[in-house]
């Protein structure tokens, strides 16, 4: 696809959520749309993507020590991509984050604003980082477009002091994405007008996420029997817990854990308890690219989230022709709408997990079905209803 606007479009990605060196999986569905959008060749882009400041990169410092040795300026997929670094004061500092990103960030897009002017700026997750984005728009007169994901309309609004400048940073915006039906609705019941949010759901990099390889990734992964493949963060609500615990029900089945996080070895415990540990195998962290082998290898993806805005691990599973067991939840229904995708949990429980598992295999879809079905999920419409708005707003913004 090669898409032109009338005038090419100069955006600044602004987002805490993107990839880098260090934290290469770290908001990489960010990356991807940006990605996709770039290659229409209707869009130049840049980002700034800060990153939180740490006195030391000295590994005892874990995850912290990480973010610092994230350089200053690099390039990604062509994409040159600045990170200033913002003070965060971890449990205490919540109310004040958007400020202190509006402090490191804004000599950055002087800077590029200087270099060369930008017509929009394109931020994503509502808080801290669009409550941020709306500020920078403000000093450099420039119109705010923010994208929703989940947590950041779903949850975070919870808190009354984010809730209240989510709410004025929507009022603000010149534009609101939502990447699912679902997000929208958080969003008005939120008090923003309906007519100000753009549904534009994430799509899936066809190419990367294709069925091939599949006796290979088996036979590469030492797996024989029926497997079940469960992705994402080791972290409480992505739900990892629950298809394990469903293993003693389901015998027959082996669970592929990919993955990292501080509940792994609180999960590695809980399949010893339950004597399934022989039949749960954790990757640990797999990048990007790899993960199209780790689902063309399993029978089926379980979500067992408590909280998704559009999961992509969904349409790269079911792109791998790999069929899906997933929590009805948020973005969920929207993704697993016919029966060649998968099947809806019917509450987030392992019996639950267990229930659905075996009801999928009762009327296992074809593999090849399953792909074809996420071939409706191109980032070609997603990029086309961005270009659309991104030009609508900046005309508007030029009349004003």
């Amino acid at each position: 696809m090669n898409l032109s606007s009338k005038t090419r479009l100069k955006i600044v990605t602004f987002t805490t959520l993107f990839p880098n060196a260090q934290q290469p999986t770290h908001g990489v569905f960010v990356e991807n749309r940006l990605r996709h959008l770039v290659e229409t060749g209707a869009v130049n882009a840049r980002v700034v993507a800060p990153v939180p400041w740490f006195p030391s990169s000295a590994s005892i410092f874990g995850r912290y020590a990480t973010v610092a040795k994230v350089v200053p300026r690099e390039m990604r997929s062509n994409l040159c991509i600045e990170h200033p670094k913002y003070l965060i004061l971890p449990k205490i500092g919540m109310n004040f984050v958007p400020s202190w990103l509006v402090s490191a960030s804004f000599p950055v897009l002087k800077r590029l604003q200087a270099e060369e002017d930008f017509d929009l700026i394109d931020a994503h997750y509502f808080y801290p980082d669009g409550v941020a984005a709306v500020e920078l728009g403000r000093r450099l007169n420039k119109p705010v477009v923010i994208t929703a994901r989940g947590t950041d309309v779903n949850f975070i609004p919870r808190y009354p002091g984010p809730r209240r400048m989510i709410i004025a940073a929507a009022n603000a915006a010149a534009g609101i994405v939502a990447v699912s039906q679902a997000i929208k609705d958080a969003i008005v019941d939120l008090g923003i007008p309906a007519g100000k949010i753009t549904v534009l759901r994430n799509g899936v990099d066809l190419k990367l996420f294709h069925p091939g390889g599949r006796t290979e990734a088996r036979e590469h992964l030492k797996l024989q029997e029926r497997v079940l493949l469960s992705v994402g963060h080791l972290i409480e609500r992505k739900g990892h817990n629950f298809p394990i615990e469903a293993l003693p029900s389901l015998p027959g089945f082996t669970l592929v854990v990919a993955g990292a996080g501080p509940e792994r070895n609180g999960l590695e415990s809980l399949a010893k308890r339950l004597n399934v540990q022989d039949r749960v195998r954790f990757l640990g962290s797999v990048s990007h690219h790899e993960l199209q082998k780790v689902y063309a290898a399993a029978d089926a993806l379980i979500l067992a989230s408590s909280r998704e805005g559009w999961p992509n691990v969904l349409l790269e599973a079911m792109a791998c022709g790999t069929p899906v067991v997933a929590t009805p939840i948020w973005g969920n229904p929207e993704v697993v709408a016919q029966p060649e995708a998968g099947v809806l949990m019917k509450d987030r429980t392992a019996e639950a997990v267990a229930e659905g598992v075996r009801r999928l295999f009762r009327n296992l879809p074809d593999r090849e079905a399953t792909r074809r079905y996420a071939e409706d999920y191109s980032w070609d419409d997603t990029s086309e209803g961005q270009i659309r708005l991104f030009d609508e707003i900046i005309a508007k913004h030029d009349v004003g």
